[in-house]
């Protein structure tokens, strides 16, 4: 009897060891499963941006950036949970997989897409030089802004633009050029005199000169850029589509246009 009880108690523990092996998730097979198993998308951004991406009084994250990702968070059913990091900083965050994703006004430039992956843009707009509220400074050529001091802020396509366009053809010296790990740093250095112009995009542009009392030189469509889109790992094929899916569906459904217009984004 002893032993036929051990053979049933036996049985039972294997059972139900089988039982609850069976019931453990697959490993996922890409960043996508990944993300959708967990609940929760990690996005990292700059928060020194606004009207894309900025902090409010209470530390949360606002701003058309953000709307954006929180929407298409909930179109795929995850939370999306933001981390601030340096815009510098973010491309290699997504390659080390301390982030999942990059939404930071980021274009999907020819030399990021070799680092990086992108999703379809969601977002096109124009660039604009600022200087301090009483310069003379005014030009209507872009490549004038050699004659002067400028700020950029660090990996970004303006940078990229001011070395392409006005150092490298040797129209400005390269120490003529500044670089910030944050928009609001340069403004400052703006305000302060230690450089004459600011190059970046245009909605945080407006923010500044209204803020800050700075000045718009010139704005348009001057690095001509695909677009902001979000980046993404390379090769994660799943996690591209399921982003893209969203965000064509918040740009048909007019999400986006309404995110625009509510937060001054152009």
């Amino acid at each position: 009897m002893k032993t036929l009880h051990k053979f049933f108690a036996i049985t039972f523990v294997a059972v139900f060891v089988l039982s609850a092996c069976s019931q453990q998730p697959a490993a996922p097979a890409n960043l996508y499963e990944k993300i959708m198993q967990k609940g929760t998308m990690v996005v990292g951004t700059s928060a020194d941006y606004p009207p894309f991406e900025s902090k409010d009084a209470d530390g949360n994250f606002v701003g058309f950036d953000m709307d954006v990702i929180n929407e298409i968070g909930k179109e795929m059913g995850v939370k999306i949970e933001v981390q601030d990091m340096g815009f510098d900083v973010l491309i290699t965050g997504l390659q080390q997989s301390k982030i999942d994703a990059v939404i930071a006004s980021m274009s999907a430039t020819p030399e990021r897409e070799e680092q990086i992956d992108f999703t379809n843009s969601y977002f096109f707009g124009d660039q604009t030089f600022l200087a301090a509220k009483d310069s003379p400074i005014t030009f209507t050529d872009p490549k004038e802004a050699a004659k002067y001091k400028i700020g950029v802020q660090s990996a970004t396509t303006h940078d990229a633009w001011v070395t392409e366009n006005l150092v490298k053809p040797g129209l400005m010296p390269a120490e003529n050029v500044s670089y910030y790990d944050r928009a609001d740093n340069a403004a400052l250095d703006l305000q302060a005199g230690r450089v004459d112009l600011i190059f970046i995009d245009a909605a945080p542009a407006t923010e500044l000169a209204d803020n800050m009392g700075l000045k718009v030189v010139l704005s348009g469509d001057i690095t001509h850029t695909a677009g902001a889109a979000i980046g993404i790992p390379k090769g994660e094929t799943e996690l591209k589509d399921a982003m893209d899916k969203a965000i064509q569906k918040l740009t048909d459904n007019g999400f986006i246009q309404s995110a625009k217009e509510k937060w001054g984004a152009k």
